[in-house]
């Protein structure tokens, strides 16, 4: 189940238009972001997240992530739910920073794997280091 949020958050460090298409579910999907419009939902959703994120990022580099152990995790069979602590680490204009939060996921099974159907970022913590 954590390779639906691994694909995500591979999209977000790499750009990859690939990766999203593969991790969300085929309908359906709402993203909550810390950008505006905030609330991604509608048949193009996942493409306009998609474009909005490169636009966030637009000067971040050395983009990486790392996963905490999931929280809350709920499993229906066909449904499952998860809280996920993550941090970022980055840097922009030369300057390193961190960022941590939780994501809360929605997975729906699709052909047999896991895809996001639903997802909530929230930013807990931003710093630049140095």
């Amino acid at each position: 189940m954590l390779a639906a949020a691994g694909r995500v958050a591979a999209f977000i460090e790499t750009g990859d238009w690939t990766l999203p298409a593969e991790a969300f579910a085929s309908s359906g999907a709402v993203i909550v972001e810390n950008f505006a419009p905030f609330v991604f939902e509608g048949p193009d959703a996942v493409a306009r997240w998609a474009d909005g994120m490169r636009e966030h990022l637009v000067g971040v580099t050395a983009l990486r992530h790392a996963f905490g152990p999931a929280h809350d995790f709920c499993d229906l069979g066909d449904t499952a739910y998860f809280a996920l602590p993550t941090t970022w680490r980055g840097e922009k204009a030369g300057r390193a920073w961190t960022e941590t939060g939780g994501w809360s996921f929605v997975l729906v099974r699709e052909a047999g794997e896991w895809r996001v159907r639903a997802y909530a970022w929230a930013v807990t913590g931003f710093e630049f280091e140095g």
